[in-house]
């Protein structure tokens, strides 16, 4: 049940974010809804399949995962060291500097390290849904940027080192509140000392 319910949720979640690359489809559920009914109903949409994702994965988990492979334990500490970058990179995103103007599209690129990562460290079937379906979505996106005509993100001013330097300081900080805060507690997997 709780596998089924992670399935539905992503195909929610990642569809309406793949949405948003259908470029003509887009502006035409635009021109229906106009721009707020299309925002909130984009918003809506995004909540309920997040809730499903994580209601099914914490479920599957709860039951009983179904292991496919046993991962080392050293590519646990390899997820747990490329989560940093990880973190900046998604980060980089919104604090626009020289980070975001190398990379060009950060945000994909931090989910991608992110859910690659999370594929290393994870051998259950639920996991490799989950993140597999993370890492498909994110070069979907990305590849898809590649023949749009516009940039996909919103018009944030771009600065250069400070900005890189902020972006750095906050990831460092939300790396060390996901792996000693959120991660044990929310997702009752510690990352730290294990």
């Amino acid at each position: 049940m709780g596998l089924l319910v992670l399935i539905v949720g992503l195909v929610l979640f990642l569809g309406v974010h793949a949405l948003t690359t259908q470029r003509s489809l887009r502006a035409r559920m635009i021109a229906s809804l106009g721009e707020g009914g299309y925002k909130i109903g984009y918003a809506l949409a995004s909540l309920a399949g997040l809730a499903l994702i994580v209601w099914g994965f914490g479920h599957y988990r709860a039951t009983g995962s179904i292991d496919v492979w046993y991962p080392p334990r050293f590519l646990k500490q390899i997820t747990v060291a490329l989560m940093l970058p990880a973190v900046i990179l998604v980060v980089a995103s919104y604090i626009r500097g020289r980070i975001y103007t190398a990379v060009k599209h950060p945000m994909l690129a931090g989910v991608k390290l992110w859910a690659a990562a999370h594929l290393l460290a994870s051998g259950d079937l639920g996991s490799i849904i989950l993140f597999g379906s993370f890492l498909g979505w994110a070069v979907f996106d990305r590849v898809s940027l590649k023949h749009r005509a516009d940039a996909g993100a919103p018009p944030i001013p771009v600065g250069g080192l400070v900005n890189d330097l902020i972006a750095v300081a906050v990831g460092f900080v939300a790396y060390l509140a996901l792996a000693f805060a959120f991660h044990p507690v929310v997702i009752g997997v510690p990352v730290v000392g294990v």
